[in-house]
């Protein structure tokens, strides 16, 4: 398997048990539940979420529909602990791998629903399509993907350019980010499965979303709706397969 570099949750690992007060400070938790009811979600669907962090939206979509499949996979080990210590204080079984976009740990056909929230604009321009190929692969026929990402990059503008710069100051006075960048780990690779997407990413590139899915094989992508946040701007997707 394909090593693929990644970024932790909030850039550092020391910063993970934040994470989820960022993310609710930050207007993420109404986005979580819209990209849910745009999902659709039946009671014998498989429904798979691609950087599921910390399990926010895996756990919500369990209450939602109890008797649906849930998995997810992250690439930050660190955040899909701290998912599964949250799953089993609920008592809530969902199944967390350790992964990457480019190169999920399924089978072909092996899931209804993909959720993609606060993803894609962490994985470098020229590996998106890679990215959603493999979404596109794992879907089942007639199933869908649910995407909601930032409409800005914010490396360079929008509301949580400030607080990415903190947060990337933070990372790199942590001695454990300085040796995982010497290692090869550092914060050029596949960074925002691990957190959705609190500013640490690559930005979409010159392609538009639908465009992108469309080049990765999905039918009927089109654009659902927009919203904002406190990080910002997002933009919802679905793209059929």
């Amino acid at each position: 398997m394909t090593t693929h570099a990644h970024t932790p949750a909030l850039v550092s690992s020391r910063l993970l048990p934040g994470y989820d007060t960022v993310a609710r400070l930050s207007g993420a938790v109404p986005m979580y539940w819209r990209l849910l009811a745009q999902a659709g979600i039946g009671p014998r669907d498989r429904v798979l979420e691609i950087g599921c962090g910390t399990g926010n939206v895996l756990l919500r979509a369990k209450e939602a529909v109890p008797t649906a499949t849930v998995r997810g996979v992250d690439p930050d080990p660190e955040a899909v602990a701290m998912a599964r210590r949250k799953a089993a204080e609920a008592g809530v079984e969902l199944e967390l791998q350790v992964g990457v976009a480019e190169d999920l740990p399924l089978d072909d056909g092996s899931v209804d629903r993909v959720l993609s929230p606060l993803m894609l604009h962490h994985i470098a321009a020229d590996a998106q399509v890679a990215a959603l190929r493999e979404a596109h692969r794992v879907l089942a026929p007639g199933g869908s993907l649910h995407l909601v990402d930032l409409d800005h990059d914010p490396r360079t503008g929008g509301r949580m350019r400030t607080v990415n710069k903190a947060l990337s100051l933070l990372a790199r006075l942590d001695p454990a980010h300085r040796r995982s960048r010497h290692g090869g780990r550092g914060d050029h690779g596949h960074g925002g499965q691990s957190g959705h997407g609190h500013g640490h990413g690559h930005g979409h590139g010159a392609q538009p979303v639908p465009e992108l899915l469309t080049a990765a094989g999905f039918t009927d992508a089109t654009v659902v709706g927009h919203g904002t946040t406190r990080m910002g701007p997002v933009t919802y997707y679905r793209a059929e397969r």
